[in-house]
């Protein structure tokens, strides 16, 4: 079972937090946090596996109670998600610096949360000396900006979370905004079997995946936001829906904007 710890001082995100996370049956939440103070005392009282950190809060904030971590002399020292509405890179780069294993721009999204709380705790956590050593990797924070870009974008599309297709096409796309050649004829020979080797299905299980989601937003979902998105008012020439390829490059065009915007 994987120990939860969670500071924010937003009361009721902490309990909409404990909420979803005791609902994970490989999850528990040990203990909730309301300022900085407080969180040190109760990583070393409850010794969790992986703390949720938010970067403002009373007494001490998040980089405050990273920099008197070290002081609990811990055995086991916990994995830290930091969770931030400022997407600075100075900020990432000075969280990294203290030990700071990953970033959540608000809104986030919790399936994504549970993710990364499976992948950290099942690692073992660098020795100080290696955080202190480790080389800052400028893309580190964009990467995290670039997830929660994306997510965003989904959740305007009305896409629901539990969908398969809702994985997949978040990757998909942060993969066409890296490499813009992905798009295209590609998806069938490199994205598709890319990600069914990352989730174990197959590629055309993938592809069908996304066309169901999408198939579900354009009817239930942001149909609005899809004919801004793809330029199509009501279905596309000889009756079909937008194609995966469209959804994808337009997602990750808009999500390039956004970048440069930034």
């Amino acid at each position: 079972m994987i120990r939860v710890l969670i500071a924010d001082n937003n009361m009721p995100l902490c309990a909409s937090l404990s909420e979803f996370l005791n609902e994970q049956p490989d999850m528990e939440v040990v203990g909730c946090a309301y300022d900085g103070e407080e969180a040190l005392e109760l990583i070393a009282k409850t010794k969790p596996d992986v703390v949720i950190l938010d970067i403002t809060m009373p007494r001490l904030d998040g980089m405050a109670v990273l920099e008197r971590l070290p002081d609990l002399k811990l055995e086991r020292r916990p994995r830290i998600i930091v969770l931030t509405a400022l997407a600075r890179e100075d900020i990432a780069k000075r969280f990294t610096e203290l030990g700071a294993d990953y970033f959540l721009i608000k809104p986030f999204d919790l399936q994504l949360l549970a993710e990364r709380i499976r992948q950290f705790a099942s690692e073992e956590p660098p020795e100080p000396a290696q955080i202190a050593a480790a080389p800052i990797r400028p893309n580190v924070a964009r990467k995290h900006n670039l997830e929660a870009m994306v997510t965003r974008l989904l959740h305007e599309m009305g896409m629901p979370a539990h969908f398969k297709g809702y994985q997949y096409l978040r990757d998909a796309v942060l993969m066409a905004v890296e490499d813009t050649d992905l798009v295209g004829g590609s998806l069938s020979k490199e994205v598709y079997p890319r990600l069914a080797s990352k989730y174990n299905a197959t590629p055309g299980g993938v592809e069908a995946a996304i066309r169901n989601a999408l198939i579900a937003c354009w009817e239930n979902g942001n149909r609005a936001f899809l004919e801004q998105l793809t330029g199509q008012s009501g279905r596309t020439r000889q009756g079909r829906f937008p194609t995966n390829s469209m959804v994808i490059a337009q997602l990750a065009d808009q999500l390039r904007m956004q970048v440069r915007a930034s």
